[in-house]
Parts: structure tokens; sequence; C-alpha cells
């Protein structure tokens, strides 16, 4: 039983711990920076602000990536949660540049999110057929959602 469980999820726990040692490699960026010999107010504030940001969305991002791997499929929703991280990466780099160098990461990182709670709503409604109409879709709403997840790669 135990071992069904985790070829279930072990994907989305692989992505989980990377991204809380991305917020760990954020908050000693900020520590960093508190810390420094000649403090830049400016530069404190931006990485701050950059890393209170991608807080703010980490819930979110939690959330939307285990219900879809849960009720779709884990491979894509994995696949999709590495593509935000990268993406959450950039877009914490590029505001400690410019702000104006973090956009793409963070209209590409909501798009990512889209993808990952249409990926919920699809699985929930199969589960909805399953259950009231014995209609099970599921394998070809994977196989659609493994090629669909490629395309979050294009710009």
């Amino acid at each position: 039983m135990y071992s069904i469980v985790v070829e279930n999820i072990y994907m989305l726990v692989i992505v989980t711990l990377i991204s809380v040692l991305q917020n760990a490699f954020f908050a000693l960026k900020v520590e960093k920076e508190c810390r420094s010999v000649n403090p830049n107010p400016a530069a404190f504030e931006r990485v701050s602000c950059a890393n209170r940001n991608c807080m703010d969305s980490y819930p979110t991002f939690l959330a939307v990536m285990w219900c879809a791997g849960l009720c779709l499929s884990q491979a894509p929703a994995s696949f999709a949660g590495v593509i935000y991280l990268v993406v959450r990466q950039k877009y914490f780099i590029g505001y400690m540049g410019q702000t104006s160098q973090s956009t793409p990461g963070y209209q590409f990182g909501k798009r990512v999110l889209f993808f990952l709670f249409l990926m919920c709503i699809v699985g929930i409604f199969n589960y909805l057929l399953v259950r009231f109409c014995s209609s099970d879709y599921k394998e070809y709403v994977e196989t659609i959602t493994s090629a669909a997840s490629a395309l979050l790669l294009l710009p």
C-alpha cells in the first residue's frame, strides 16, 4: 500500500523539496545583502522585494501543482513545477538587476500556474464523469496534458 502511494507522488515530492531549497537560496541572498560590509539600501530593497514576491505566490504554486498531480497526472504536473521553479529563479535574478528584467519571468510564471490550474479542473471534471456517468477519460486526458506540457517551453 505504501509503495503505491509513493509511486503516485514521488515526482511531486522531489519538485517540492527543490522548491524548498530554492526558497532557502532566496533567503540567503536577502541575508547576504543585509550583512554586506557596505550595505546598499536600494539593493537590499530589491532583493527583499523579489523574495517577498516569490513567497507570496509560493502557496498557490504548491496547491495547484499538488492538485494537478493528484487529480490528473504527476509527470506533467512535476514538469510544469520544474519549469515554474526555473522561471521563478529567472524572475528573482532579473528583479535584483532592474525590475524590467523580471517581467518575462513573471508573465511566464503566470502561464505555468494557469496550466496547472487547468490540469486541476480537468482532473476534477474527469473524477465527476467517472463518479456520476461511469465514463473515464483519464488516459486520454493524461496523454493530452503530457503533450501540452511541452508547449510550456515556448516563449
